[in-house]
Formats: structure tokens, C-alpha cells, sequence
């Protein structure tokens, strides 16, 4: 008879929440629910009833468990569970998952061929936290009609990619219509440790299945003889309270144990005890699977031995490997074992079998003495190697485990070592980390030192910089050789190794923005080379020291300026305290980026190039962008993906500086979602926002922003978060809503903004704009000067903060340089951009209208108007500045555009620009415009020019040629106001006469 209980018994609570957890996922209100118990007690029995549940409301479920086998495979959980729906229903083709196919061809086989065609040659190696967004979108798609179920268990046995993941979803899955369900054994690790956090702050659920009370024990034993609760015999209930600990797994064993020794038995109807019941819980356990076994055929008993060696989940194919049979007698043996209800087919893998129960497998091989299980795992490790010599996929892995399971911790290091190293490569540094730590920890003291220098490259990539840089310090010295000044052609391997090793350290460093650690591992490897360092060697520490050099706080401190010398202030002319030592770097780097393309480094010579468009920004952009394009021609030759994007993002990023124009930038970034290369992505739509704040697109940068902010929190990107909140700030800024932009600031402050190398956007172009839309000079003047100071003391990389634009406006308006000071000003390579170029031509205007060239002025005017195009803020921002000169000097046409300005701030509610502009309106003599209700009906050019509503209403009619008396009929107005409103008309249409101020009128109503 069946041993296994028709119900689930005791769990109704439990049940009970899986229950209202579904319902909430209907309702988009994701949450994760973790059960949480030992082996046995109704975890996945409780998983099972969830994925029942939600197959009858209609829900996708998502199926996948953790490797039993003590393997490390990244993702295969998730793998699993995506092919456990798509296998059949094919993967969806919702075209809002396009940007994220790419990082899920990693989950999805389906999508690799489409990925791989879209990358080109090379693989994006997207970050975990990147796949992890992609799957919470998949996820959000799957539930978008009725809610989605993603149920992982085992998740004490899974890799540390699928945690990381699992802690992403955890966290981001509020409001959404998804259900995680992860099931785990309280077993110290990372999976228990996630799982406690998410507790601890309430990120998720976590049920403790606690063992079933006497009751719940009496119902199911019930359950499983298909019986009353009373005919259960007193004697099997007290055994069963007694040796099951109150687990299912372990009451359905001791019954089946009952039933099949005849001690329990049916007669006349009820259930009876003969003789006595067996003692001792798990060694019962133990002696039942070995009298099952010890009855099957030997050749079917010594395969279920083999396969309980490889877990409780093992592959058909290793099994074949290890025992040589062929197919018709391994199925055959199969087919024995699971008539034997010892094993079942994996439903969620074809090519697997699983055994009944995880303690199933322990209890098979706890059958065998410690010596025997010693030499079945020598016995299979060995075949598998004769077998498989290269050990694919998995095999190494479970050689590994095989060989100390044998006893051979020296050959099981070796080859967890080795599946480190290739998990590295694949990308999936954490999983790579666990290997070689498990390597690091077997080896031998001969051993170590290189399974050491395995591990920190993966330490490196995994973020885990802390741990690096605490063993790297743990590497005996290099074999002295005397060598610290021998040529590098006679230096030996091991110190050419540890050389690398300290190099790619020391790049980690630097894109941590750690300058300390950075600058120690360069010196220890300058320490190992010597004087004479290979050349591809001095390349990639030339490299990393340029950037090195960038980081704000490894440059060194500028002089302090005497008191009183204009160069403290920022005035034209001072230069950066480093430029010599830059211009030097400058230099080595070039050299640098010309070895490694020589010596086939591409990776190293694109980071040159990057680094060389940075430092030749300051001769020109032409110059950088010359470096660029070398880098991009690097990258696509040798098929790097992310140096191609990177590429593309600063030439955009330039090209958009230089012009105001973002095609490029657009470009960039549907390169970069093309490759589903997230974080670029999200780069460059911080740039994005940003350049549309410029261009006052402000509905524009809001949507990206509200779009993006979330998301780049979420995958922890700090500098595209950072900047994302600075452009937030800056849109609040240039709107002049200050208290807004106060508060953007202080959760860019919260964010590390404040130690970052974007103060001096924060300065320029956010805060002291803000002060001059809210009419405080000084104000402004002040942060530009603080911005200033700021570039002073540290390597600047941005050209739009005030420095090259803003700043020598407002010094010329105010009357504090003269024409040497704006001359020296013009001369940097940044004044050539558009943003820059409109400011500094206002600027020119000023000075030529002062020194008495009004014609001059007036021509400058318009040629920074026109280059002000792109950015109508800016402009009437300029032009406010320009007007208020020109009225003291007495040049140009002051009163329009001040009225031209006064419309725009009027317009976007900036009052206390637009009230400026009224007030030296009135100082002109001018008239002023009522902002009356309907106001908005005046033509834009009517409404620069002065003309009000009413006088708008009489323009209107002179369409027919009406006199004086008909147009006072009907407005309801005097002959003399109408008189009156002719000639203001006249006044400020610039019109000679009624008649051609009646052709104007007739201009208008016929429309363009």
C-alpha cells in the first residue's frame, strides 16, 4: 500500500498564509515567503500545495531547487525554474522586455542565440544585480494578467549568484505581481543569512515549520493507513512519538518500516501489532533502506550506491559514466530502483533522477561502513576522469567532492581549484569565490600560495575587496631573486604572476575609488619589477596610476594662494597645481596604450585611451575625441562589448558638450540596452536627464528621472544614483523652485554626493543658477567661487560648471574683469562648448557696449543668441544680465529683450527674474505687460514686443480696416482709447503707419 499521506496534516496556518500571499500577488503586492526547517519536516510538501494553489487560480509557477550534489552552478535555480515554464510554453515576447533580453539569455537558452547575435563577436558580462533587474521584469511580464509564482528550494544548497540575486527580488518586489516561495534548512550559510536580514527589516516572511504535536502525529499516521485516528494502535502512535521527533519524512518511513517487517498489519478490519516495534529512530531508518536495497538485484543495489554518492539528485549521464552500462541495462536498473519507490524521475530536469526524500540518499550510503563509502567515491571518481578527461560542466566540481570524500584533500584542492578558475571566466565570481575558498582551504602549504593568487582576482570581481586586500598580505615573498634589478627577460614566472596580480588589485582599487589600497598595490608591484619591467607590465601600472592620479582624494593638495592674489578666487589665467604632473602622465599613458595594442592587451589599451580623452580635454576636444574613436576601433576589433559602449557614452557625452545636440548620446545608449548592459544604460541616462535640464525639456528629465532613480538604487550603480539625484536637483534649480532644490540636495548628500567628483556641478550649474533665478548675485558669485576653489584642489573632469561660462559673465556684468581677463578666459579649449560659448559671447557683448562699440555689442548679441538656441533658459538668463549692462551703457536694444525675458520667466514661473525684468523695464521708461487672464491668446512675438490683451483685441480687427468709432462700438470702449491703443501698436510693432499696422493684422489672421 501507499506510505504517504493523501493530505497535508498540521499546517493549516501556514497554508493559510501561502494562501493570503497568492491573493496579494494577484493584487500586485509582491512579497517573498521563506519556509524554514530541517530535512523532513514538510517544506517542500508545503511548496507543493503553494504550486497547486496557484495552477488553480491560473498563476505561472516557477520551479527550481538548489544542487544537492554539492556542485556550485551559477543561477541554477533559476535556470531550472525558467525552464520549467518555458520548456513547454516558450519564453514571452513582450517587446517591453527587449532591453533585457541580453542579460536573461544567461537564464533563457532560447534568447543566447539572439544575445550573442546582438553583442557581435563578444559577451556583455552583465553584474548580478543587472540580471536581477532583467528578471524582475521578466517576472512583472509572466504576472502582469493574474500574479506569477517563483517557488527555489533548497536553497541552502545554492550558488552565491542566485542569493545575490534573491536578495535583489526580495527587496524590490513591493508592488508587483509576484510571489517568491523559498524553501531552506536552518544550516549556517549565505542562504539563511539573507534570509534572516530580510527578516530583520521586514523585506519578508519566514515560517519556521516547527515538528507536528501529538495530534497532528495520531492525524497523519491516520492519513497514511487510509484509517480512522482511533484505529490507530496506542503502541505504533507511542513509537512514533517517540523516534520521528514529530517530522513527516520520518513518520511515513517508520510506518512503511512497520508494514513491511509485518509488525504492523491489517486484520478484520483494523489495524494490529505483532510482535514488538524496533527501536531507534535513525538507525530504523538506516537498516530499512538497507533491507530495500539488500533485495533489490546486486547491479541495481551497487548503481543506487553510486548514485546516493553523487546526493540526492544525480544526472543519468555521470551515472553511465561511472558504471560503463549501456542504456538498455541502465534504464532497466532504473526502472528497478523506482518500482522499488527508492528513486523518482526529476520532474524539473528529464536527464535526472532524484531519490525520495534528501534523507533517503544519507541513509543509502549510511548503510555502507566509512571505509566502503571511501572507496565507492575513490571507485567513481576515478571512472568519471577515465571518462571524461576534460571534465565538462559540472564533473570537475564532483570529482572534487568524490576525491575528499575518498580521502584525498591534495587532489580534490586541484580540482576545486580549476572549477574555480573556470567559473571565474564564465563571469560568476561569487561561485568562483566559494571554489577556490573550498581550494584554499584544502590545500597543502606547498599548494596554497597559488591557490591563493587564483583567489584574489575572483575576490576582486566579486566586490569582496576588504578579504582581497587582507589576503594578498598573507602571500609568503617571492623567491628572492636578485633580481629586483635583473633585466624582466631573465625574472622568473612567479614574480611576473604576483607583478599581475598586484596590477589587476590595484585597477579594482581605482574603480572603487580606494586611492590607499590602489597606491599600495602599485608600489608592490613596482616593488617586484623593478627597474627593468616588462613593457606590457610598466603599460598596465602606467594605466592604473593615471587614474590613480584622477581620484579626488590621492591628487595632491594645490598651494594655498597669498592672500589677496585673484587666483584664489578663480580668476582667468590660474591653472591646476598638477597640469606638469598630469601633462607627465599624459605622456607615460600614450606610450602606455601604443605597448598594449603592440602586445595584445586590448583591454589595457582601451583603459589608456579612456584615460588619455580625459587628461587631452584640457588641450581641446578634438583631441579627446581622437582618443576615443582609437578606443572604440580597439574595442570592436577585439570584440570587448562594454569598452565599445563606454566608448560610445563619452563621445556621445562630448559630442553633445561641443554642439548641444544628444543624437549621439541617444545612440549610446540604445547601443548600451542593445548589449542589456544595465548599469551604462542607466549612465547614460543620468547624462540624458541632465542635457535635457539644459535644453529646458523639463518634462523630459523628470520622466527619466522618476523612471531611472528607483532602478539605479535598486542595482546599488552610486555613480549614475548620485548623478540622477544631482540632475534632479539641477531641474528644480533651473525651474526656480529652490526649496525643491534643497531637498534634491540632501539625498544627493545622503549619497555620498558631497565626497564625489560632481561638486562642481553642484556648485555651477545647480546652486548658483538657483541664486540667479531667485535674483541673489552674490549668492551666485559665491558658489562659483566655492566651485572654483573646489577644482583648485582636485583633477576636474566636467567643463559646464560655471568655470568656462557662467563664471566670466557674471564677473564682466559686474564690472570685476576687463578685457585682458575675459581674453586670458577665452582661451581654454572649453570655452569652445556650446554651453560655455553662449555665456562668454554675452560676456563680449558687455565689454564691447562698455568700451563704447555699440554696433559691436549689438551684433555679439545676436550671435550669442543664436548659439543660445539649445538652451532657452540659459539665453533669457544671459539676456536679463545683458539688458541691465546695456541700459547703464546705453547700446543695443535693452527694453526687448527684457521683454523677451520677462515672457519666458513669466512663463515658467520664475517671478522674481520676471519681476527684475519689469522693474528695469520701468526704469527704461518702457511700458510694462498686464498678465491678465487670456493673456496666452497674444502671439509669443506680439507678447515680447509689449502688446497687451486689449491692445492684441484692436490688432484683431483692423484686419477689416475699421476707423475709430466702429472699433469703439465694438469693444465697448472710447474713440480715444482706441486711439490710444492704435498708437501703442504702432509704438511697439515698430509699424510706420495705421495701414501697415492693418497689414500686420491681416498677416497674422492668415496664419503661417
Amino acid at each position: 500500500m501507499r506510505t504517504t499521506s493523501s493530505i497535508t496534516v498540521g499546517r493549516a496556518a501556514e497554508l493559510g498564509r501561502l494562501g493570503s500571499a497568492l491573493a496579494a500577488a494577484r493584487q500586485r503586492s509582491g512579497r517573498a515567503v521563506f519556509l524554514l526547517g530541517e530535512a523532513g519536516i514538510g517544506k517542500s510538501r508545503l511548496a507543493g500545495e503553494c504550486a497547486y494553489q496557484a495552477y488553480g487560480l491560473g498563476l505561472p509557477v516557477l520551479r527550481g531547487r538548489g544542487s544537492s550534489t554539492g556542485t556550485v552552478t551559477p543561477f541554477r535555480p533559476l535556470i531550472e525554474a525558467l525552464s520549467s515554464r518555458f520548456r513547454a510554453a516558450g519564453p514571452p515576447t513582450d517587446p517591453e522586455l527587449d532591453p533585457y533580453r541580453p542579460a536573461l539569455a544567461r537564464l533563457v537558452p532560447e534568447w543566447r542565440g539572439a544575445a550573442a547575435s546582438a553583442a557581435g563577436a563578444g559577451a556583455y558580462p552583465e553584474t548580478v544585480v543587472e540580471l536581477a533587474e532583467a528578471l524582475l521584469r521578466l517576472l512583472a511580464v509572466l504576472g502582469r494578467d493574474a500574479g506569477c509564482v517563483l517557488l527555489l528550494e533548497d536553497l541552502h544548497d545554492t550558488d552565491a549568484e542566485t542569493v545575490a540575486v534573491l536578495e535583489y527580488l526580495v527587496d524590490n518586489l513591493a508592488g508587483l505581481p509576484v510571489l517568491l516561495v523559498g524553501t531552506l534548512r536552518a544550516e549556517p550559510g549565505p542562504a539563511l543569512d539573507l534570509v534572516r536580514a530580510a527578516e530583520r527589516r521586514r523585506a519578508a516572511a519566514v515560517t519556521e515549520l516547527r515538528p507536528l504535536p501529538p495530534a497532528d502525529v495520531r492525524a497523519m499516521a491516520a492519513a497514511v493507513l487510509e484509517s480512522d485516528a482511533a484505529d490507530v494502535p496506542a503502541a505504533v502512535l507511542e513509537t512514533l512519538a517517540d523516534r520521528a521527533d514529530g517530522s513527516p519524512y520520518l513518520i511515513e518511513e517508520l510506518l512503511a518500516d512497520m508494514l513491511a517487517g509485518g509488525a504492523l498489519h491489517r486484520a478484520g478490519g483494523r489495524w494490529e501489532v505483532a510482535g514488538g516495534l524496533r527501536t531507534g529512530v535513525p538507525s530504523t531508518i538506516v537498516r530499512s533502506w538497507g533491507r530495500r536495497i539488500d533485495q533489490l538485484d546486486p547491479p541495481v543495489r551497487d548503481l543506487l550506491l553510486t548514485a546516493a554518492t553523487l546526493g540526492s539528485r544525480f544526472s543519468v549521464a555521470t551515472v553511465q559514466l561511472i558504471t560503463g552500462y549501456d542504456d538498455r541495462t541502465l534504464f532497466s536498473h532504473l526502472r528497478s530502483a523506482s518500482e522499488a519507490n527508492v528513486i523518482v524521475p526529476d520532474g524539473a530536469a528529464p536527464d535526472r533522477y532524484a531519490f525520495r526524500h534528501t534523507l533517503t540518499a544519507a541513509a543509502v550510503t549510511a548503510a555502507l561502513a566509512p571505509a566502503e563509502r571511501a572507496a565507492v567515491a575513490r571507485r567513481a571518481a576515478r571512472a568519471i576522469l577515465r571518462a571524461d578527461p576534460e571534465l565538462a560542466d559540472e564533473r570537475r566540481q564532483l570529482v572534487a567532492s568524490l576525491l575528499l570524500a575518498g580521502g584525498d584533500r591534495t587532489g580534490a584542492a586541484v580540482h576545486f581549484a580549476e572549477a574555480g578558475r573556470r567559473v571565474l571566466e564564465a563571469g560568476a565570481a561569487g561561485s568562483a569565490v566559494v571554489l577556490l575558498e573550498r581550494a584554499h582551504e584544502l590545500a597543502g602549504d606547498a599548494e596554497r600560495a597559488a591557490v591563493t593568487e587564483q583567489l584574489l582576482p575572483a575576490l576582486a570581481e566579486a566586490g569582496q575587496l576588504e578579504r582581497a586586500f587582507e589576503l594578498v598580505r598573507t602571500l609568503p615573498p617571492v623567491r628572492p631573486e636578485p633580481a629586483a634589478a635583473r633585466p624582466a627577460a631573465v625574472r622568473g614566472p612567479a614574480t611576473d604572476r604576483r607583478i599581475d596580480l598586484h596590477t589587476r588589485l590595484a585597477w579594482a582599487a581605482v574603480m572603487a575609488e580606494r586611492a590607499a589600497e590602489a597606491a599600495a598595490q602599485v608600489a608592490a608591484a613596482r616593488a617586484l619589477s623593478g627597474a627593468h619591467p616588462r613593457p606590457e607590465q610598466d603599460a598596465a601600472l602606467v594605466v592604473v596610476e593615471g587614474h590613480l592620479a584622477l581620484l579626488p582624494d590621492h591628487a595632491p593638495a594645490a598651494p594655498t594662494a597669498p592672500e589677496g592674489d585673484a587666483t584664489a578666487a578663480g580668476a582667468p589665467g590660474d591653472e591646476h597645481p598638477g597640469r606638469a604632473r598630469l601633462a607627465r602622465t599624459e605622456a607615460l599613458a600614450r606610450r602606455a596604450a601604443e605597448v598594449a595594442e603592440r602586445c595584445g592587451l586590448p583591454v589595457v589599451a582601451c583603459q589608456a585611451w579612456q584615460l588619455l580623452a580625459l587628461l587631452a580635454r584640457e588641450r581641446g576636444f578634438d583631441d579627446a575625441d581622437a582618443c576615443l574613436e582609437r578606443m572604440l576601433a580597439v574595442a570592436e576589433a577585439h570584440a570587448l562589448p562594454v569598452w565599445r559602449v563606454e566608448a560610445l557614452l563619452r563621445l556621445g557625452a562630448n559630442a553633445f558638450m561641443r554642439t548641444g545636440d544628444g543624437a549621439r548620446l541617444e545612440r549610446a545608449r540604445e547601443a548600451a540596452a542593445g548589449l542589456g548592459a544595465i548599469v551604462l544604460t542607466q549612465t547614460l541616462d543620468g547624462l540624458l536627464a541632465m542635457n535635457a535640464v539644459l535644453r529646458g525639456e523639463w518634462r523630459t528629465a523628470r520622466e527619466i528621472v522618476d523612471r531611472c532613480l528607483d532602478a539605479t538604487a535598486r542595482l546599488n550603480n552610486v555613480p549614475a544614483h548620485r548623478y540622477l539625484l544631482l540632475g534632479s536637483a539641477t531641474l528644480a534649480a533651473h525651474r526656480g523652485r529652490g526649496r525643491e532644490m534643497e531637498r534634491e540636495l540632501v539625498r544627493f548628500r545622503q549619497a555620498g554626493g558631497e565626497e564625489s567628483f560632481l561638486m562642481p556641478l553642484r556648485h555651477g550649474l545647480c546652486r548658483a543658477i538657483g541664486a540667479l533665478l531667485a535674483e541673489d548675485r552674490a549668492g551666485a558669485r559665491a558658489e562659483l567661487a566655492a566651485g572654483l576653489a573646489w577644482e583648485q584642489e582636485h583633477p576636474n573632469v566636467f567643463y559646464l560648471a560655471g568655470r568656462h561660462g557662467l563664471h566670466p559673465l557674471l564677473e564682466v556684468a559686474e564690472g570685476h574683469w576687463q578685457r585682458p581677463d575675459l581674453t586670458r578666459a577665452t582661451a581654454a579649449p572649453a570655452t569652445e562648448l556650446a554651453w560655455n560659448r553662449q555665456f562668454l559671447g554675452f560676456a563680449e557683448a558687455v565689454l564691447l557696449g562698455r568700451e563704447g562699440r555699440p554696433r559691436d555689442a549689438a551684433r555679439a548679441v545676436d550671435e550669442a543668441r543664436a548659439a543660445a538656441a539649445p538652451f532657452p533658459l540659459a539665453h533669457h538668463l544671459a539676456l536679463r544680465l545683458t539688458a541691465e549692462a546695456a541700459l547703464a551703457d546705453g547700446w543695443g536694444d535693452p527694453v526687448g529683450w527684457l521683454r523677451t525675458a520677462e515672457e519666458y520667466f513669466h512663463e515658467a514661473g520664475v517671478q522674481p527674474v520676471a519681476a527684475a525684468c519689469r522693474a528695469l523695464l520701468r526704469r527704461a521708461g518702457a511700458s510694462v505687460a498686464q498678465h491678465r487672464g487670456g493673456r496666452d491668446a497674444v502671439p509669443a512675438g506680439l507678447r515680447s514686443c509689449g502688446v497687451t490683451l486689449r491692445e492684441y483685441e484692436v490688432l484683431a480687427l483692423l484686419t477689416d480696416r475699421p476707423g475709430n468709432q466702429q472699433l469703439a462700438r465694438t469693444l465697448s470702449i472710447s474713440p480715444r482709447t482706441v486711439e490710444k491703443h492704435v498708437a501703442n501698436l504702432l509704438a511697439k510693432t515698430g509699424r510706420p503707419d495705421r495701414a501697415a499696422l492693418c497689414d500686420l493684422a491681416a498677416e497674422l489672421c492668415a496664419g503661417p
